[in-house]
């Protein structure tokens, strides 16, 4: 009776328990869920189990759930049930990915691993490879690439092999035209967007409106002058911008930054009549002037020639520096040609109007060489003025070949003034005047037939200059004396010579070296 009642037992137990084979892939309720592993019931005579790892959502695992498992072993050297989740889902997502998805078909994945030469994609749960020359990835890191779903292009499918590999260049490239179609299609003149900084040249900027690119230029970048775009944009940033003009058949769009602000030159002639004193800040220096900014966006020319009363010819990169802060005087403005000039000097009272009166001929005053020339040194007066002594006008007795043998830069020198023109701003100054002319005693002193013992001085082509005593120099004409003793002689050589002519009105001796 006993025995009876077990194989009963045995019959109705063996009736409830499915008859599951391994490979197979069937339904299960989660029953609990530790650090380790999934505990399922399978409606078999134990439970099995999954490792945890293969859940990619843990924390969504709940008991009760119901989920589809892979049946690895009914009993392994355990005697344990040993279900898989992941293989299900490979078999599952397989199965599908062979009723639905043909070569050249689009489907989607997440990036799990970077493989030698390529990627791994989960796709339905099936692995597929993306080899890296067709994946388009370019600019992202692992950790980029891995965080997003893509769209891939079936490249190529082995059913029975269960491989597939991948392409995303193919898909990229067409989600590129239709933005940029779809880009095209809501340009509008006038419109702002907002685009990235990808290119910066000398000439502008290249700015992605997002599929499409269009060239702010140099000029549309702002209405104050600028030497190059970097100035004003980097690669990167993000801008909005003014849709200038487009051409869709040449792929062409022309952008502006400085249109998206009011223009500042529409109000100029109001803000800066003429004689209007204003501070500026110098933005740029040329050899012929400097550019100022005086207002955002607005500048003005202070030429070279109205920066000083005093000199006429200025230097401006010896007196200004970029970021200098100055006061200049509005003299004439120009919106149309966007022009503005300046001055300095007319802040300051003219010194030439009054300098005939300062300084009359005749007058003895003190001065700093300032500069030379081959024909005169430039000499600094008080008020700044500059007057010019010319070499002609610096020995009465003495050949001067340039200024720098008698005065040099820097020094202190007391000078006559010899001629005034204020209209055009020079002064004449002399260097000999301020002692007697000396030639009526020369002349007495040197009269033709007197024969001195004299130092050669220089030697040229038409004669032999030399010194009679000092700073009294005379010319031995090339007729006058021996070629040949004419060419052996050099500077410090003594010569006998003999008074010929003298001219006090040229101020000039005549000797000869032919005594006999």
């Amino acid at each position: 009776m006993v025995d009876d009642k077990r194989s009963v037992m045995a019959e109705l137990y063996n009736s409830t328990m499915k008859d599951i084979k391994e490979g197979e892939i069937v339904k299960g309720t989660v029953v609990a869920v530790n650090l380790k592993e999934v505990i399922v019931d399978i409606g078999f005579k134990s439970e099995g189990f999954v490792p945890i790892e293969e859940f990619r959502d843990r924390d969504e695992l709940k008991v009760g759930q119901q989920i589809e498992v892979f049946i690895e072993s009914i009993e392994d050297e355990d005697g344990r049930l040993i279900l898989s989740r992941s293989k299900a889902e490979k078999l599952k997502g397989w199965q599908q990915i062979v009723d639905d998805v043909n070569e050249g078909d689009v489907i989607e994945g997440r990036v799990v691993k970077v493989v030698k030469g390529g990627y791994i994609v989960d796709v339905q749960g099936v692995e597929a490879f993306l080899p890296m020359s067709l994946s388009s990835f370019r600019g992202l890191s692992n950790d980029e690439i891995m965080t997003h779903k893509y769209r891939f292009q079936v490249a190529k499918m082995n059913k029975q092999r269960r491989n597939l590999i991948l392409s995303r260049r193919d898909v990229v490239q067409k989600e590129r035209e239709e933005v940029k179609a779809k880009l095209w299609d809501e340009l509008v003149k006038g419109q702002r967007r907002v685009g990235t900084i990808k290119g910066i040249t000398d000439f502008g900027a290249f700015v992605d409106l997002g599929g499409i690119d269009g060239l702010l230029h140099i000029t549309d970048m702002s209405w104050s002058r600028i030497n190059h775009p970097s100035e004003i944009v980097k690669i990167g940033d993000k801008i909005e911008v003014l849709i200038l003009d487009f051409d869709r058949n040449n792929s062409k769009v022309s952008l502006g930054l400085k249109q998206i602000q009011a223009n500042p030159w529409e109000e100029v002639y109001g803000k800066y009549p003429s004689g209007t004193k204003v501070k500026g800040k110098v933005v740029n220096i040329m050899p012929y002037g400097v550019f100022v900014e005086i207002d955002k966006g607005i500048e003005g020319l202070l030429h070279s020639s109205e920066i000083s009363w005093q000199k006429k010819m200025v230097n401006p990169q010896e007196i200004f520096s970029i970021g200098d802060s100055i006061e200049v005087q509005i003299i004439n403005v120009d919106k149309d040609s966007k022009r503005i000039s300046l001055s300095m000097k007319q802040l300051e009272t003219n010194p030439w109007l009054e300098v005939s009166q300062k300084y009359p001929v005749g007058t003895k005053v003190q001065g700093k060489v300032r500069g030379f020339t081959d024909y005169g040194a430039f000499v600094e007066l008080d008020n700044g003025l500059e007057g010019m002594i010319h070499v002609s006008d610096m020995s009465w007795t003495k050949k001067v070949n340039h200024p720098q043998e008698v005065l040099k830069k820097g020094q202190s020198v007391e000078v006559m003034i010899l001629a005034v023109d204020g209209e055009n701003r020079k002064i004449t100054l002399g260097l000999k005047q301020l002692s007697p002319n000396p030639w009526n005693e020369i002349a007495q002193k040197y009269p033709v037939g007197t024969e001195v013992a004299a130092e050669v001085v220089l030697n040229s082509n038409f004669g032999v200059f030399v010194k009679l005593e000092e700073d009294l120099e005379a010319l031995v004409y090339s007729s006058e004396i021996d070629k040949a003793q004419a060419a052996a002689l050099k500077p410090g050589d003594k010569l006998k010579v003999r008074v010929i002519k003298v001219d006090v009105e040229q101020m000039k001796i005549g000797v000869s070296a032919k005594l006999g």
